[in-house]
């Protein structure tokens, strides 16, 4: 992953543009002094299983800010690398007074885009309701904000928190011009690696726990596994719910035969990127290699998904209708 640095628009003396000065956005205390009640770093949970908690809350409401709001854009940063990322999603950030983040998706951002930001706001992983809430309560506050996330917003991401927070301080999406630009998500930067395997229709699956019950992602791979989509499967792996995968890999092949390919993709556009096809029988033997991890996405083909020329193909049906 890129490890630029964010020279001094994440300086530990940067005065907040909400009223109070802000941490060094690298550090795991950083705390909102605009009305975010806890840091990033007080969740008891460690980003584990579904069964823990955190003690994360919304603090200030709408009627503690004086100022007119100001601008909130949740920014999909599409696969990493400053390439993949759109040209709307580029004009946002340039426009952004202030970005708030995950640290290793504000590390990746592209210098003229650091350079051109007032402030830089990160906390480390499971952080997404403290930082939520301070984009937020910077945005009420009368700045322009961009809250940014790999991928797509939408994916398995902040948007929709977001809008859960806003609402729960008694604002609303039209007062701070609350927008979503959108980034190329996961599924398809990796399809794109892979060849041509998700061309007709397709799920995705997470595997993390964390915020969603074991059971239920049982329930919904079963679902979807005995059906003929292809599936996304998005955060397979981490040294917490290695039984997840396991779980996963037997529930696919329940329902699929064990020559099915499938496509793994860690770190897509970043500069650890590896890509390997491999049959769905020897998809478990690989969860302990370096392979497969919460970096990575794991495409599962259909039943007449083939691979040809080191490449996955999933027949769309054309070959049905025109002679070709």
């Amino acid at each position: 992953m890129s490890t630029d640095d964010t020279t001094d628009a994440s300086s530990t003396d940067a005065e907040s543009k909400c009223g109070a000065s802000s941490t060094d956005a690298g550090s795991d205390d950083s705390t909102s002094k605009c009305g975010a009640s806890t840091d990033s770093s007080s969740s008891s949970s460690g980003c584990g299983g579904s069964d823990s908690t955190t003690d994360e809350k919304v603090g200030a409401t709408v009627d503690d800010f004086d100022a007119a709001p100001g601008r909130l854009v949740a920014v999909g940063l599409g696969p990493g690398q400053p390439e993949g990322m759109t040209q709307r999603a580029r004009g946002a950030l340039l426009e952004a007074e202030h970005i708030v983040g995950y640290t290793t998706y504000v590390d990746l951002l592209p210098e003229e885009v650091t350079e051109s930001a007032e402030e830089l706001y990160d906390t480390p992983m499971c952080g997404e309701v403290s930082r939520t809430e301070e984009a937020i309560d910077r945005a009420l506050a009368g700045n322009d904000v961009a809250i940014i996330g790999s991928g797509d917003p939408n994916v398995y991401a902040l948007a929709g928190l977001a809008l859960e927070i806003l609402e729960s301080k008694g604002g609303t999406a039209s007062a701070v011009d609350f927008e979503v630009v959108p980034g190329v998500p996961a599924a398809q930067s990796c399809g794109a690696r892979l060849g041509a395997p998700l061309v007709n229709d397709t799920v995705s699956v997470s595997l993390s726990d964390h915020l969603t019950p074991m059971e239920t992602i049982e329930s919904r791979l079963h679902a979807v596994a005995g059906e003929g989509f292809t599936i996304a499967i998005y955060n397979p792996w981490s040294r917490k719910r290695r039984e997840n995968f396991q779980r996963c890999c037997e529930i696919l092949l329940e329902h699929r035969e064990p020559d099915t390919p499938v496509g793994i993709v860690h770190g897509a556009g970043r500069e650890d990127e590896a890509v390997e096809i491999v049959e769905l029988g020897d998809l478990e033997d690989l969860g302990e290699t370096d392979l497969i991890d919460m970096t990575t996405t794991i495409l599962v083909g259909n039943e007449d998904t083939y691979v040809w020329d080191d490449r996955m193909v999933t027949p769309r049906g054309y070959e049905s209708k025109y002679d070709y």
